[in-house]
């Protein structure tokens, strides 16, 4: 790409962002995280009581793109052939003869929303597997590739968990990030419920294509990161394990630390996180501040740090503490 195209596709998240926020108030931090997922062609975990708009967010992100948009309602009875598909008999009028064709599910569309996910038994939750890892399904021994770009959001709820399924650790790992939504602001809940209760009307214009959303996820992998931030992010990942870590607190109160994938995740996302904010070298502030949504649905706490309510949040906090930055990085 020449630089003109390069300068035609950063030009095009400002103006995503702005349609979005036509619609979701504040937010800004749950913002950034979702296009950041999008960016590095991974898939997220959003985390928020009833009433926060991560339904709508979704939705207005997808009527803000040039791409198809499904929902998934998860419920305790639905089944694999429910979202990935199924095959019908049909008959060819012309020759009378009979035939097996498939039914393609809610799960082909570029942008998925999997709503309340830990509702559904683990044998539905396991049917997004294999799609979201390698972007095809297996039906009837035939695969079926899903268009693309394709990007899953799974939402749930963390109050009521009567009647849930949490998700285990291997699918939550498949998540890039897992994102926590915050009550808004006094002012931010003051203009919701200003906006949203009157006779304003908004229109999101579509600003991005599928296209285009390929060729930004490419030049996210060519975003450059220095051989000592490298490093830094292995120290990190490879502290979050207790058997091999320095860092006494991890010691203390994790059972279980972060794979490879958490590294490749931190470097994919820091990336993505310097795009979008129109630099093409990762900053050490990158690294620490996606820490958070990457590491917190990998590293497992053990029962003394629930007892004293230490969430993952607060180890990846002290680690950043204790794991010192390498000279001269960028900042």
């Amino acid at each position: 790409m020449t630089e003109q195209d390069i300068n035609y596709l950063l030009n095009k998240l400002p103006r995503l962002k702005q349609e979005i926020q036509k619609v979701i108030v504040g937010q800004e931090e749950v913002l950034d995280e979702v296009l950041i997922t999008l960016l590095a062609g991974g898939h997220c975990l959003l985390e928020g009581v009833p009433g926060l708009a991560k339904t709508l967010l979704v939705r207005t992100l997808a009527n803000a793109m040039d791409l198809g948009f499904r929902r998934i309602q998860f419920t305790p009875d639905l089944m694999p052939t429910d979202i990935l598909g199924t095959e019908v008999l049909e008959e060819d009028h012309a020759t009378g003869k009979r035939f097996f064709k498939f039914n393609e599910g809610p799960i082909f569309s570029n942008i998925v929303l999997a709503d309340e996910i830990n509702r559904t038994p683990p044998k539905t939750q396991a049917a997004l597997l294999e799609a979201m890892q390698e972007y095809e399904v297996t039906y009837a021994g035939k695969t079926y590739e899903l268009p693309r770009p394709f990007f899953l959001l799974a939402t749930q709820n963390p109050i009521e968990q009567a009647g849930t399924y949490p998700l285990p650790e291997a699918q939550l790992d498949r998540f890039l990030l897992y994102i926590k939504i915050k009550y808004p602001t006094e002012q931010e809940e003051l203009n919701i419920l200003s906006n949203t209760t009157g006779t304003r009307q908004v229109q999101v214009q579509s600003s991005i294509s599928g296209e285009e959303v390929l060729q930004l996820r490419q030049l996210v992998r060519e975003v450059s990161i220095s051989e000592e931030l490298l490093q830094y992010v292995n120290h990190v990942v490879r502290a979050t394990r207790p058997d091999t870590t320095t860092v006494d607190f991890v010691k203390n109160y994790c059972r279980w630390g972060a794979g490879p994938r958490a590294g490749q995740a931190l470097i994919l996302t820091a990336k993505a996180r310097a795009l979008l904010h129109n630099r093409f070298a990762v900053t050490a502030a990158d690294i620490q501040t996606m820490a958070y949504p990457v590491l917190r649905h990998r590293v497992l706490v053990n029962f003394t740090a629930e007892a004293e309510r230490i969430t993952p949040d607060r180890v990846v906090e002290e680690l950043l503490q204790h794991i010192k930055l390498p000279k001269a990085v960028l900042l």
